[in-house]
């Protein structure tokens, strides 16, 4: 199979290109700056272009890029940047898609449980309609904007992704992860907000069945089955990691600290992988406990 990827140097980008490589597929990645490698393509989203020789005989485009959510403070500038990044990123991609005389089988594209916006406790799944806030929005346009591939009759799937447990990168691996491994780990907020978490491993497994279940389109949720509290991830960090969990980072710190991405962080969004689930996949970390565990193993 010849999948092509885009944001394959990312923490998810990077592990699936892996997973597909060790299998024997062939994988090109689409990079913004000029090709150094056989297996690289060009493409400038902000100009609307993609060298479509590397589209040419696709089976599969799987699309990860967009500017880090957490990596910088939320100011206007920023939080235009993590909407631009994605809308016009996929609108670029699924229209090159759709203008090949023969488009790939399939396309995955990136989106997330924001989404959903704040849940509160009530647990939601891919039934469930859009939410409030800025984040919420973007998901709404990030996904519209891959209609040209779906129109063009590309099975197009939504991963709608949760946080990603990782001890190698990601804002868990290169943020939470030390944080708590010096002791200096805590609750966010008062802690009683949902988090929705999936270990690397398990979502680049999730990408990969997705490829694979031509029966599944639009909206599939990519996290584990058991979300959990903050205050509970705190508890289960401490422990796996064997350190005191006795900070706490404040709302109007946060507020202070990161502008307007803390209500993100303060807000619930507790969510379940329905569809995953009943097309047969299963979890190799159905906790946050078996992901941070599957995590801190991968540091140690």
């Amino acid at each position: 199979m010849r999948v092509v990827i885009t944001g394959a140097g990312g923490l998810i980008g990077t592990a699936l290109t892996r997973s597909l490589r060790g299998d024997g597929h062939e994988v090109v990645r689409l990079v913004r700056r000029a090709p150094v490698a056989d297996d690289e393509a060009r493409w400038d989203p902000e100009r609307g272009e993609v060298d479509r020789a590397g589209l040419l005989g696709a089976d599969a485009v799987v699309h990860l890029a967009g500017a880090g959510v957490g990596d910088r403070r939320w100011t206007a500038s920023y939080k235009r940047l993590i909407r631009d990044s994605r809308v016009y990123g996929t609108a670029t991609l699924a229209q090159a898609l759709a203008s090949l005389e023969v488009p790939p089988r399939v396309l995955l594209s990136a989106s997330g449980i924001s989404y959903y916006g704040d849940t509160g406790s009530q647990a939601v799944d891919e039934t469930a309609p859009s939410g409030d806030g800025f984040l919420a929005s973007v998901c709404r346009d990030w996904e519209a904007a891959a209609e040209p591939a779906r129109r063009a009759g590309v099975r197009t799937v939504f991963t709608r992704t949760g946080l990603v447990v990782s001890g190698d990168g990601g804002a868990w691996g290169r943020r939470l992860m030390p944080l708590f491994r010096a002791g200096l780990g805590g609750r966010v907020g008062h802690g009683r907000q949902y988090w929705s978490c999936v270990s690397l491993h398990d979502h680049v497994a999730a990408l990969r069945h997705l490829l694979d279940r031509p029966e599944l389109d639009g909206p599939v949720n990519v996290t584990g089955p058991n979300p959990v509290t903050n205050q509970e991830v705190t508890a289960v960090m401490g422990r796996v990691l064997r350190r005191p969990t006795l900070f706490t980072a404040p709302a109007p710190a946060l507020r202070l600290a990161l502008g307007d991405f803390a209500e993100e962080l303060l807000a619930s969004t507790r969510v379940l992988p329905s569809r995953l689930l009943a097309s047969g996949f299963t979890f190799a970390h159905p906790t946050t406990e078996d992901a941070v565990r599957a995590a801190a193993a991968s540091r140690s």
